[in-house]
């Protein structure tokens, strides 16, 4: 009941994660990542933990591949877990348990990795892959569309009503966090609307944090 992909930008060091479920708020749940670490996607019957845990053997060394088997090897009800992988080589990693939901299976390609349950047919990580690699410049713009390119290519096997959307770059906190936690209508087109508005903003949200005397306008009424 979910699809995503987890991505790393090799010219600026930032991580993202994308994903889209059947069920509401699937990224306030399934999605992490940490600067300077990777990016983690935990997901199919869905434990929180696993994705904290994932980075913190990655920060302290691991690799994409050591990080996830060393989660779940000491991991609880891993048969039913999918955990999707990247660190900061690009190296990426997954674990698909054999109770994951329906039609699961994965796709991965240079600093992209991409897997999903009950999905529509096999081929969905493969064409999100694909989405993502024949997309150019910012890793915001080729989530979207690796996202887009899943959906087009069936997606689940039923209606998605939420999904999400969360880069990390150098600061310790995501500089994006884009989510639609429920919707009757499309949510990966509701987080692509919301990053074309946001995307032309993000550097100077980051820029308010560190240091709001060298901040832009604001915009609103009453800001000089």
């Amino acid at each position: 009941m979910t699809f995503s992909l987890v991505a790393r930008c090799a010219e600026t060091g930032m991580f993202g994660v994308a994903i889209a479920s059947s069920s509401p708020a699937v990224a306030a749940r399934c999605s992490y990542t940490r600067a300077g670490v990777g990016a983690v996607a935990s997901q199919n019957i869905t434990d929180p933990t696993l994705g904290p845990l994932t980075l913190d053997a990655m920060q302290y060394g691991l690799s994409a591949v050591d990080a996830v088997a060393q989660v779940i090897e000491s991991g609880r009800f891993v048969d039913y877990r999918q955990v999707l992988a990247i660190d900061a080589r690009g190296n990426t990693a997954i674990h698909s348990g054999p109770n994951s939901l329906g039609i699961w299976t994965e796709a991965s390609g240079t600093d992209v990795l991409s897997a999903g349950n009950l999905l529509a047919n096999d081929g969905v990580p493969q064409a999100i892959v694909d989405g993502f690699k024949r997309t150019n410049g910012h890793l915001g713009d080729r989530l979207i569309s690796a996202m887009k390119a899943g959906l087009a290519a069936g997606g689940e096997a039923g209606p998605v009503h939420s999904a999400g959307l969360q880069l990390r770059d150098k600061v310790p906190w995501p500089v994006a966090d884009l989510r639609c936690d429920w919707t009757e209508d499309c949510p990966i087109e509701a987080i692509a609307a919301a990053w074309t508005v946001y995307k032309p903003q993000l550097e100077a949200y980051v820029q308010r944090a560190l240091d709001p005397r060298e901040a832009p306008s604001y915009g609103v009424p009453g800001d000089e």
